[in-house]
């Protein structure tokens, strides 16, 4: 079975936690206290009573302010989850992972198996205890694609247990808890739903960590952190489609989109820092790509950040985080100028070979028009090319200026010596090439140069979660196949009827495996008289076992039955009785790989529009109906594997 991390190494992760929750505790004494003095406030005509109650606020509110920042400095510890070599990258932000409570299944679902599936709750503590082990493991996934898989082995196991375990209309009475990844605050639901749900998050979760641990000064390294980046998105992405009405404020469809933004942001990054790697030509041409694809990262990071400074997310989106996307956006708005400057002052102006190439790519280069002379011009006076570049280049100054400015404000971020080093490097740069191409003799004002159109070479894909990577079998196997034995199906006690052979048989038509069903009873004969109906599905003979048996191992038992006759035990599902019975079977389902149902994933809202509902693998059903044919009496009719015995 799959191991999670050692539980009881204290972490960082851990420790980081235990602190969250501390600081949370008092956060809500504090909140608690606030709510009781501000009704007293208001309540209170005493002017004495009222100047108290208005200090005793005032300190209330300044310690929150104080515990909400040290709050903020655990919820941006990146570094713990950062990778540790020594070439420079401009770090990443990765997720906690949600944190959850133990769970002990070991009752509830010995109690439910014996009221609802008519065995012994004793007989299944293993498997019950084998789930619980799986989901205490999953608790701890280690930051590989072992944690990974062993996620997503839980989230499949997970569909059994709700196809098992529960009924459409009943609670099992247990409550899930989770710990929100982004406040430390505990939220729980009944709904099996709001446990799939935290999995699912933590999936992405988890990419995120490992694509922030990759060494990204390597072309491996960089694939893996595009890939852990598109899989986090991914992971955000389907949650936001197939789940609603989330208790906690990290998996709301406002938090999650902001989630797949930053996300798309990150490879939008990598790729760009992959085209820095694998550059081998440094032409005119190569410098103007380099600067659409920085003008890129910008566009997308300045979109995570309006997202991120909305009304209702900012409030608890980690100031450090908001501050590191704003310096990014900056930063690579820098970067894309300085390259443009590059490509105008370090490579010579075009020869008139070059020009139309040239040409076709600097009309799309800027988003509007640099003033001046017309393009030709431009590209062939080496004077006016050092002329815009140095403009380009001003540009780039005031923005490496800004980004350091804004890196200044959070003192989470000042701690980051890489970024600090990153960002003073870019700066420095800039200014030691303006000065190299600045004149003393320029009496020219440098005009305000144009931004650079974004463009990229890799557009980031969403890539969704593949649930069937990881083949589960279902842990309750026993309890027979899950086309009947089911939390939604009811059925009769099962019956004992000895049966005896006449000479036309047993006088009964059996269709389909796993288990067998009657599909017609002989008026007058021997299975009639022994009180078998059509409708009712075989799943003993002679004390064996026969729920997952085949069509021709049930007959073969039946078959070899002497005089003494044979014991048949027999189930009939509630509702099923009537002439269309054997039609209401449901479709036999494979129980040996566990993907993602497609029915409502929240009891009190379904968002399976047809959009979201095309994008959901459904379990795979493989039909069982049988064509009957129309001619002969009903019982005698024999479809695909219907015969009479």
């Amino acid at each position: 079975s799959q191991q999670g991390c050692d539980p009881f190494a204290q972490t960082q992760r851990s420790k980081l936690q235990h602190r969250r929750a501390r600081i949370n505790q008092q956060i809500n004494k504090e909140m608690r206290m606030r709510a009781g003095a501000e009704n007293l406030f208001r309540a209170t005509s005493n002017h004495k009573v009222k100047e108290t109650v208005a200090l005793e606020l005032s300190y209330v509110n300044s310690n929150l302010q104080l515990l909400k920042e040290e709050l903020e400095e655990l919820n941006s510890s990146v570094d713990v989850y950062q990778n540790d070599s020594e070439s420079i990258s401009v770090p990443m932000i990765p997720l906690g992972l949600k944190e959850t409570k133990e769970l002990d299944l070991m009752v509830p679902l010995k109690d439910l198996i014996s009221e609802h599936y008519g065995e012994e709750g004793i007989l299944f503590e293993k498997e019950i205890k084998e789930f619980m082990e799986l989901r205490q493991a999953m608790r701890t996934p280690s930051r590989n694609e072992a944690g990974l898989e062993l996620l997503m082995e839980y989230y499949n196991q997970l569909y059994f247990l709700d196809s098992r375990f529960f009924p459409p209309t009943k609670s099992l009475g247990v409550f899930f808890h989770w710990y929100d990844s982004l406040t430390g605050v505990p939220s729980h639901q009944r709904a099996l739903a709001f446990e799939k749900g935290s999995v699912l998050f933590n999936i992405g979760a988890l990419h995120t960590q490992i694509g922030a641990r990759q060494d990204r000064a390597s072309l491996p390294g960089l694939n893996q952190a595009i890939d852990a980046f598109q899989k986090a998105a991914g992971a955000f992405n389907y949650l936001k489609e197939n789940f609603s009405n989330a208790p906690s404020l990290d998996m709301s469809a406002a938090s999650l989109n902001m989630l797949v933004r930053l996300m798309v942001a990150q490879v939008q990054e990598c790729v760009f820092e992959k085209m820095t790697l694998l550059r081998t030509q440094h032409d005119f041409l190569s410098w103007l790509q380099l600067a659409q694809e920085a003008a890129r990262v910008e566009d997308v990071y300045s979109l995570v950040h309006q997202t991120m400074t909305q009304a209702h997310v900012k409030d608890y989106v980690p100031f450090s985080w908001t501050t590191m996307v704003h310096v990014k956006s900056e930063h690579f708005k820098a970067l894309s100028h300085y390259f443009a400057a590059i490509a105008l002052c370090d490579c010579p102006a075009a020869s008139d070979a070059e020009l139309p190439e040239q040409e076709k790519a600097f009309i799309q280069f800027h988003v509007t028009m640099p003033e001046g002379p017309s393009l030709q011009v431009l590209l062939q006076d080496p004077e006016e090319r050092r002329k815009l570049g140095k403009a380009h280049l001003k540009k780039a100054i005031m923005k490496h200026e800004e980004a350091m400015r804004i890196h200044g404000l959070c003192k989470i971020l000042r701690k980051m010596d890489i970024l600090q080093e990153v960002l003073s490097f870019a700066h420095k740069r800039s200014l030691n090439k303006y000065s190299e191409i600045d004149h003393e003799e320029d009496f020219f004002e440098t005009g305000d140069a144009p931004d650079i159109h974004p463009k990229t070479h890799q557009k980031p894909e969403i890539k969704s979660p593949n649930f069937s990577q990881v083949k589960v079998t279902d842990l309750f196997h026993r309890l027979g196949p899950l086309s009947v034995f089911s939390a939604k199906n009811k059925w009769y006690p099962a019956r004992r009827v000895h049966l005896m052979r006449g000479e036309n048989g047993f006088g009964f038509t059996l269709r389909g495996d796993s288990p067998v069903l009657i599909a017609g009873v002989i008026p007058g004969g021997c299975a009639a008289e022994a009180g078998l109906k059509e409708g009712d599905y075989i799943i003993s003979v002679n004390g064996k076992d026969c729920k997952w048996s085949k069509h021709a191992e049930v007959v073969q038992l039946l078959k070899s039955t002497g005089e003494e006759g044979v014991e048949i035990g027999v189930i009939t599902l509630q509702g099923s009785e009537g002439p269309k019975a054997s039609d209401k079977k449901a479709a036999a389902m494979s129980s040996g790989s566990g993907l993602q149902k497609s029915n409502k994933e929240n009891s009190r809202k379904s968002l399976m529009n047809s959009k979201s509902a095309s994008t959901l693998l459904v379990w795979s059903k493989k039909s069982k109906r049988s064509k009957k044919s129309t001619y002969g009496v009903p019982f005698t009719a024999v479809g695909d594997n219907e015969a009479m015995y």
